[in-house]
């Protein structure tokens, strides 16, 4: 009689602690999926003088940790973007790139 006491105690211990896990997991499983949405431009080679039109803007990453990369501070009128995997300083105004770098 004192083992079945101590089988069904001990089960109840695993059961229990079995318990928080599969509320986790079943609350997991019933929250929608967040997916993450990462615009790539594909453009292969950007060159200096080249304008970027407003669709082109609206998908470029700005670049506000500019030394982090090692980039020069951007001159007043202009900002460093990120587009594909290069680094461009387009002018503020219009959008005109003026310096490319280029990430291998």
């Amino acid at each position: 009689m004192k083992k079945l006491a101590i089988a069904a105690l001990s089960c109840t211990f695993v059961m229990g602690s079995l318990l928080p896990i599969t509320e986790a997991f079943a609350q997991d499983h019933r929250r929608p999926d967040r997916i993450e949405k990462k615009v790539v431009i594909t453009k292969h080679s950007w060159k200096r003088g080249h304008r970027l039109s407003r669709e082109e803007r609206r998908r470029v990453q700005d670049v506000r940790d500019f030394r982090r990369y090692r980039l020069a501070p951007p001159p007043r009128g202009y900002r460093w973007v990120r587009a594909d995997r290069d680094f461009l300083l387009i002018s503020i105004g219009n959008g005109t790139i003026s310096n490319v770098i280029g990430v291998r």
